[in-house]
Order: C-alpha cells, then sequence, then structure tokens
C-alpha cells in the first residue's frame, strides 16, 4: 500500500481521517509497522495526493491529521481496455494490474471461449471489483478509480456497443497470427481488445476486423492473458 486513499466520507470537518476497516489496518499494523506520529502518503479518491500524520493507530481505527493535499494523481493511459473475461483467479490479479498501470476503462466481454461458468463467480460482485481496483490505485499511488462495465453477449457488442467505442479511438485487436506486431509509444486514443486463453475464434477476429479494429500480435510467444495485457499496455504506451 504505496498510498493510504481515502473514501471523501472518511474526512471530517476537522481534517482528520478516520478509517476502520480490517485491511487498511491490518496493513498498517503488520507491514508499516506504523507508529503515531509516522507522516503517510495519502490520496482522496477521485482527488490530490499528499502527506498525513498518523495520530491514532488501534485495532478498532486509524487516525490522520490531513496536511494540504495538491499533488495531481499520475495521468491516465488513453485507453479503453475491452478484455474477455479471463478465469476468476486471473482476472483479480489483471484488474489490478491494468489499474496500476493506469487503464480507467474496462469492459469485460463474454466471448466463445469464455466458460459460462465465469459469469457466476464472485470476483464479479462489485465489491470485490472495487476491492481489485483499490489495490491497483494504492500500488500505483493514484486516486481515480476506472470504470468497469459487463458485457454478456459477443453479437450485442459487436452492433450496439464497438461502433460507440471506435468513435474517435484507433482500434486494435491483440490476437497471435495477425499480420502486424504491435506499435510502440503511440498516443493516440486507443480501443484495445485482447482475447480469452486460446484466443477469438476465427469468427469474432472476422467481425472485429471489419468494424475497423486493426490486428496486432507481440510476437510468436503465447502468453497469459495478464502477462500479455501488461505486455501490451507497456509497449504501446
Amino acid at each position: 500500500m504505496n498510498l493510504i486513499l481515502l473514501d471523501p466520507n472518511d474526512i471530517g470537518a476537522d481534517r482528520h481521517a478516520r478509517i476502520t476497516d480490517d485491511r487498511r489496518l491490518t496493513h498498517l499494523r503488520e507491514v508499516h509497522r506504523a507508529t503515531q506520529g509516522e507522516t503517510f502518503s495519502v490520496g482522496i479518491q477521485g482527488g490530490h495526493i499528499g502527506k498525513a500524520e498518523l495520530v491514532e493507530l488501534s485495532h478498532e481505527q486509524a487516525i490522520f491529521s490531513l496536511d494540504t493535499l495538491e499533488e495531481l494523481p499520475p495521468p491516465p493511459l488513453p485507453v479503453h481496455l475491452v478484455l474477455a473475461l479471463p478465469r476468476p483467479r486471473m482476472l483479480a490479479r489483471t484488474l489490478e494490474h491494468v489499474t496500476a498501470l493506469g487503464v480507467k476503462d474496462i469492459t469485460l466481454l463474454h466471448t466463445k471461449r469464455v466458460e459460462k461458468s465465469y459469469w457466476q463467480s464472485p470476483e464479479l460482485r462489485p465489491d470485490k471489483i472495487h476491492q481489485h481496483l483499490m489495490l491497483g490505485l494504492e500500488q500505483a499511488k493514484d486516486t481515480h478509480l476506472p470504470t468497469v462495465t459487463l458485457s454478456k453477449g459477443f453479437r450485442p457488442f459487436i452492433e450496439a456497443q464497438l461502433p460507440l467505442l471506435l468513435n474517435g479511438r484507433r482500434g486494435l485487436v491483440a490476437h497471435p497470427g495477425m499480420p502486424n506486431s504491435c506499435p510502440r509509444g503511440i498516443s493516440d486514443a486507443t480501443l484495445l481488445l485482447v482475447g480469452p486463453e486460446g484466443g477469438f475464434i476465427e469468427w469474432e477476429v472476422e467481425q472485429l476486423l471489419a468494424a475497423g479494429c486493426e490486428g496486432i500480435h507481440l510476437g510468436p510467444r503465447i502468453l497469459r492473458v495478464e502477462t500479455a495485457v501488461t505486455a501490451l499496455l507497456s509497449r504501446l504506451f
């Protein structure tokens, strides 16, 4: 936890912030080994970053006295990530990784090779998604939560959502065997589409390319989804 991320509701009129949830309290005690009087990096969700002094720490609560919060969070990546829904454990890690890298718009998509049972996973509960996004923000010292959208049908996505997402964006489909290698260091507003384990099926690739997307690859190696997404974002931006 490189940043203590505060909900605006954690902050009182006296400029003191109070946190009571077990996760952050345990982290302060067991990882930071925090003591009264120490100064920590804090941020307000959706706002700025600064410093705060720990004035009280117990098993029930931590209270911080806020200093001036004037530092801006790191800039977001100019990308909307469309990700075929991974298996639950991989989803959790991937959400944390892409959030730490600066992705602010994520669509989780159903494709032919996505197991239908994945959509019943507890990892898709709003509170679980929120937890993984928070962990990513805390890692990267960011304060702006991504938006996560669930899209459970590929054909409705192609017909209704994809044209809107491509408006003003460069569409890139990452898939093995595509003719062009992944570009480097771009600044375009981008729609990045990544398939599931095993990739998109041929018909899905055809539909995405017909809609105006470009096919790209990362070379001859076949990577796990969480590795591929991280490599793509790092190379693109």
